[in-house]
């Protein structure tokens, strides 16, 4: 009787073990959390704090929509809220900012990876006595969306300062790019 129910409890325990190990596989990760706000929000304090020059608050600053690196010319409702919310912080110092809402104003030399604007853009700069502008680039990876923030100098295109950063793919950050 004591060997049948020490096998008995064996048994139980092994099934109950397996059961177990059976509802981890099954279950569905929880989808991390983004306070995208905030995570934009800091993006922009190491733009700053890593400035090879200094930026003059009478002079403006222009920003653009972050672009899709696999396609240049388009944007998505996360690049154009990057721009704003990291725009926003640029304000909150004092500095004048110009939105810019084109998407041909950017162009990165395939290979050589290097950034430039266009003709138009350095008009625009022009015109409005712009110092620098504000932009940026993100990827789709199969987890994470990788970004990154520049500040470039518009007389001659020289990055003052860049801050790369990852976020998770959850769905909130799908939606913000066009996914379903």
């Amino acid at each position: 009787m004591k060997k049948l129910l020490t096998a008995l409890l064996i048994g139980v325990t092994l099934i109950t073990a397996g059961c177990a190990s059976d509802k981890a596989v099954r279950s569905k990760p929880t989808e991390q959390k983004v306070d995208l706000v905030g995570v934009l929000s800091d993006a922009r304090n190491p733009l700053f704090n890593k400035l090879l020059s200094p930026l003059s608050k009478d002079q403006a600053i222009m920003t653009a929509s972050f672009a899709n690196i696999d396609n240049l010319s388009s944007s998505s409702t996360f690049g154009r809220m990057a721009a704003e919310v990291i725009s926003a912080g640029l304000t909150k110092r004092g500095y004048k900012v110009i939105e810019v809402k084109m998407r041909d104003s950017l162009f990165i030399k395939q290979r050589a990876g290097e950034f430039m604007l266009s003709r138009q853009l350095q008009n625009i700069s022009q015109q409005h006595d712009a110092q620098a502008v504000l932009l940026g680039t993100y990827a789709i990876g199969g987890e994470n969306l990788y970004v990154n923030a520049r500040l470039v100098r518009t007389v001659d295109n020289i990055v003052l300062s860049s801050h790369d950063f990852v976020l998770p793919l959850n769905r909130d950050i799908k939606r913000l790019l066009g996914g379903r």
